[in-house]
């Protein structure tokens, strides 16, 4: 096997606790005779551990030998992985490398392990082979990565030479890209003196659709179109969505990401402390083949922070012009973002009819560079009911119109007043019920 891992050119960088290259060295030294059988074993299973654990992670099944190799091709960015993602295969000298590199990828596919087992008396590398795990609800593992790591696997199973192999890996590269960015759809950010800035993968977001937000067409509308142009690589603006709290801005995101997420959309969250990371956020993503949505939820200054002065000059002002990949969504309760006090009025002046405040000045400026600035209002009454009723046909709610009208007004009286999110709260609580009568 080391000599197979030793052959790697563009994949050879595959971290200090790869399992890959531990196994290699393991194998090293069982070819060399001079080992311990104990200790050899000993580090097997170490790796068999690392390997379950990923198994485990992903939801993998079956042949977890190559569900891992193929988590290894789709997970490493490399100059050939890294320029294939969302546009496939290209010409040039650098596939000669891959080719080689895929030749490998496929002799360790068809790896014998039975020399070591046979030596050790072991059978853990058979056993992986045909692999059943338990089954586990989707929120216990990253089904979107499992599923995408599995059906590769399948097809380069059935590869005959590394043309082919080649073929299916730059496929996959076209149509998902390749490492963090490219099997998952969302992502928050950590950074401290020791690791810099890191990208951590929010692994199951919510599944939601548009078509689950009752009402708001008109704003619904203008987000996506909007959103359109930015993944179609036309000009596009970065957006505000504002209004009464629980009215849908949230979900309205997450759901837009959601439905573009293959056609190369990407988000990444970023809370109003980390706004100093913005610079660091925007040169790691701006060379990616990718749609980058900055993400900023409940988004609101008071009059003492001065955060949004970094916000100001990353959207617009700054030297550096941001990226054409990358919009910034922000959802706030607060048309203007910044509180106002009658404090700002002071520095008014009054020049031909014209009035002016500097601060005022100051402080609107932010909210107008989001040249796209959607409202969602409080529904009316009918609103509410419609989105109760709705919500409750949807969830197969044994209850009639006039039921349901009745109790969700009850609802609203002691639970925040009218909106959206009241409406499913009232939905929530009425399946509760049926499900503990039943």
């Amino acid at each position: 096997m080391y000599r197979e891992v030793s052959k790697l050119i563009l994949y050879r960088d595959l971290g200090e606790d790869s399992i890959l290259l531990n196994l290699a060295d393991i194998f090293k030294r069982f070819d060399s005779c001079h080992y311990r059988a104990d200790e050899l074993i000993t580090d097997i299973y170490k790796e068999m551990k690392a390997l379950l654990d990923l198994a485990t992670t992903y939801g993998f099944d079956k042949n977890l030998w190559h569900n891992y190799l193929t988590f290894v091709l789709v997970t490493n960015e490399n100059s050939f992985s890294m320029t294939s993602e969302k546009v496939g295969a290209n010409n040039g000298t650098v596939n000669h490398f891959a080719k080689n590199d895929f030749q490998v990828f496929m002799n360790l596919f068809h790896y014998d392990f039975r020399a070591i087992e046979e030596t050790l008396g072991i059978d853990c590398f058979r056993t992986i082979l045909d692999y059943k795990a338990i089954g586990k609800t989707e929120r216990m593992y990253n089904k979107n990565v499992s599923e995408k790591v599995r059906e590769l696997s399948s097809r380069l199973e059935r590869t005959k030479n590394e043309n082919e192999f080649f073929d299916e890996v730059t496929e996959f590269y076209k149509a998902f890209g390749v490492g963090m960015f490219g099997l998952n759809k969302a992502f928050r950010i950590s950074s401290d003196e020791k690791d810099g800035l890191v990208f951590h993968p929010i692994n199951n977001m919510d599944k939601v659709v548009l078509d689950d937000l009752i009402g708001y067409e008109i704003q619904k509308q203008k987000l996506v179109e909007n959103t359109e142009n930015f993944v179609q690589g036309r000009k596009a603006n970065n957006a505000l969505l504002f209004g009464d709290s629980g009215t849908g801005k949230s979900t309205s995101i997450k759901a837009i990401v959601n439905q573009y997420y293959d056609q190369g959309l990407r988000m990444i969250e970023i809370y109003k402390h980390q706004f100093k990371d913005l610079s660091n956020v925007i040169a790691s993503i701006k060379n990616r083949n990718y749609k980058f949505i900055i993400y900023m939820d409940d988004l609101s200054f008071e009059e003492f922070e001065i955060e949004y002065k970094f916000l100001k000059a990353v959207i617009e002002g700054g030297v550096e012009t941001k990226p054409d990949n990358i919009l910034i969504y922000a959802t706030s309760n607060r048309r203007h973002l910044i509180k106002e006090t009658w404090n700002d009025r002071n520095d008014m002046e009054t020049t031909n009819g014209l009035h002016r405040s500097d601060t005022i000045e100051e402080k609107m400026s932010l909210v107008n560079r989001f040249g796209c600035q959607i409202c969602y209002s409080k529904p009316s009454n009918k609103e509410y009911y419609d989105i109760v009723i709705g919500l409750a046909r949807k969830n197969g709610l044994d209850m009639t119109d006039e039921e349901l009208m009745a109790e969700a007004n009850k609802w609203e009286l002691s639970h925040g007043g009218i909106s959206g999110r009241t409406a499913q709260q009232f939905i929530n609580h009425c399946l509760g019920m049926q499900r503990s009568d039943s």
